[in-house]
């Protein structure tokens, strides 16, 4: 673990952890920091496994500029140059998945393969846009207590991580989330979805409801897009079932060339 520089010298921190020829990079939602993905670290006996901190949130410093999923798309190109990582699977996490939407799209030759769990190309339901709006209203309000033990809570597998990812998310200043938030909520990039070259694994939840209507746009801008459903979960695939999510990516990645 460790920094990289970004190329406007913004400290972006990281792990690589694991063995093997295939790299996976982990992007997790707004505030919620690399340790969204702890579950996952079993898949380090078979690929290596890179988890940053977006800037601004856990152990990455925000920088000067305004948050942008083409910014933070840069970052993620960034770091992988620096660490001499030429080809990533990268899996994303929620509005961490429309980051990496955004880093296949302006970086195609650095992504091999892209999973996407609660993947949205744009916020265009009542449900969405009024979880967004109020992470923006509570993030202006300051309200860092009440977001953080929320989205803990939500996550939570067990007593401990919901402490750890409570303290962890406290980590981002409630500017830098409602920068991410508002980012988050005007994004779209429905009309360049045709252009991204990577195979796609599209993962929900079979109860996340609010977001499966989104997989038809992405199956008729890209019909090899493959559907995988998670038996009993709703959103928080990754922390509450890590089993199901880790045995779909071995087999996704086992299919890439």
């Amino acid at each position: 673990m460790g920094y990289v520089h970004t190329r406007d010298h913004v400290k972006i921190f990281y792990r690589l952890i694991g063995t093997g020829q295939k790299t996976i990079l982990f992007i997790h939602p707004p505030g919620m920091g690399h340790i969204t993905f702890k579950q996952q670290l079993p898949l380090s006996n078979h690929f290596r496994l890179l988890y940053i901190d977006l800037r601004g949130n856990g152990k990455s410093e925000k920088g000067e500029h305004p948050i942008r999923f083409s910014l933070l798309a840069r970052d993620i190109s960034d770091v992988c140059a620096q660490l001499e990582i030429p080809k990533v699977i990268i899996c994303g996490y929620s509005n961490g998945a429309s980051i990496a939407l955004e880093t296949s799209l302006n970086y195609p030759n650095l992504v091999e393969g892209l999973l996407l769990i609660g993947a949205f190309p744009k916020v265009d339901s009542i449900l969405l846009y009024s979880e967004f709006l109020l992470g923006i209203l509570t993030a202006q309000c300051n309200g860092m207590g009440i977001i953080s033990k929320t989205i803990a809570y939500a996550h939570s597998y067990s007593k401990k991580f919901a402490e750890e990812m409570a303290a962890y998310f406290k980590k981002t200043e409630a500017n830098t989330l409602y920068q991410y938030y508002k980012e988050g909520l005007t994004y779209d990039c429905s009309e360049r979805l045709r252009d991204i070259t990577a195979p796609l694994l599209l993962i929900y939840g079979e109860l996340d409801y609010y977001v499966h209507h989104y997989q038809k746009e992405f199956i008729a801008c890209l019909p090899d897009t493959k559907v995988a459903y998670v038996s009993g979960a709703k959103h928080q695939v990754p922390t509450k079932f890590p089993n199901e999510l880790n045995a779909i990516t071995r087999e996704f990645i086992r299919t890439l060339k």
